[in-house]
């Protein structure tokens, strides 16, 4: 009987490895930045210090990954991209984003509230218009760092030392570039100095490198406002070339469409 149970049980340890492996996969899978994501955005660049990239939207399917419309053009900070924090894995080789280092982002983000100079605009996002006294906090030793706030709310004292009014129209001439837009959720703990009021949104002419947000033309944001669903727990990803293949298989993103390619 021993013999018998041996024999057996040599039978059965290959089976028990590989469903430990199919197990492994499965939580490997879960452990993704994007797992819950049904809606990615995905920015990718030609390298850190590139002010431009080329933008892909994606929607899961039971096939997996599926791209979402066209891929478009849009700019990036002044001086390239860097490491950010959002909701993927800390990183160390590269540049890491700091305030007012005129780089966008890098990793994976989640997309906040939807913002503009409308009352309302078509869009399944939560949305907050602007008003005359909104401002981001770009200053890092203010409690009030990486938020949005109404001077007439917290005071005007608060909000001294803001670089980021929201309404640019009424504080810059007529400047259309946060008309439309969402925010990316750079740095949602506000750690001081680590980066602020990062959003993707319109671009005043076409390809003008940022601060550090995404800029677009108007109509592609229409288009991205109009398609992304709070439902579908969206995210921002953005990535030069060479991380985005290193990362593709590890954070379950998107293998790049040829009409993504730079």
């Amino acid at each position: 009987m021993s013999s018998l149970f041996r024999s057996f049980a040599r039978c059965l340890l290959p089976s028990l490895s590989a469903m430990a492996l199919i197990g492994a996969a499965s939580a490997a899978s879960l452990a993704t930045p994007v797992h819950d994501a049904r809606q990615l955005v995905v920015v990718t660049t030609s390298s850190w210090d590139t002010p431009s990239g080329r933008l892909q939207a994606y929607e899961r399917t039971a096939e997996g990954w599926r791209a979402h419309g066209a891929a478009f053009d849009v700019a990036l900070g002044r001086n390239g991209s860097a490491w950010g924090l959002g909701v993927h894995p800390a990183q160390q080789d590269g540049p890491q984003k700091r305030e007012g280092d005129g780089r966008s982002p890098a990793g994976v983000f989640g997309i906040g509230e939807a913002f503009g100079y409308a009352p309302r605009i078509d869009s399944a996002m939560p949305y907050q218009p602007m008003l005359a006294t909104s401002y981001c906090m770009d200053v890092p030793d203010s409690p009030l760092y990486n938020r949005i706030v109404d001077a007439e709310v917290v005071g005007s004292e608060a909000v001294e030392g803001s670089s980021e009014p929201m309404r640019l129209d009424l504080h810059n001439k007529g400047d259309r570039r946060y008309r439309e837009g969402f925010v990316i959720e750079h740095n949602p703990r506000a750690e001081p100095g680590q980066g602020s009021c990062i959003f993707a949104h319109l671009w005043r002419q076409s390809g003008e490198a940022t601060a550090g947000c995404t800029a677009m033309e108007p109509e592609r944001m229409e288009a991205l406002l109009g398609w992304l669903d709070p439902a579908a727990h969206p995210l921002f990803v953005l990535l030069p070339d060479a991380e985005y293949a290193r990362l593709q298989g590890s954070w379950g993103l998107p293998v790049q469409h040829p009409q993504a390619a730079h």
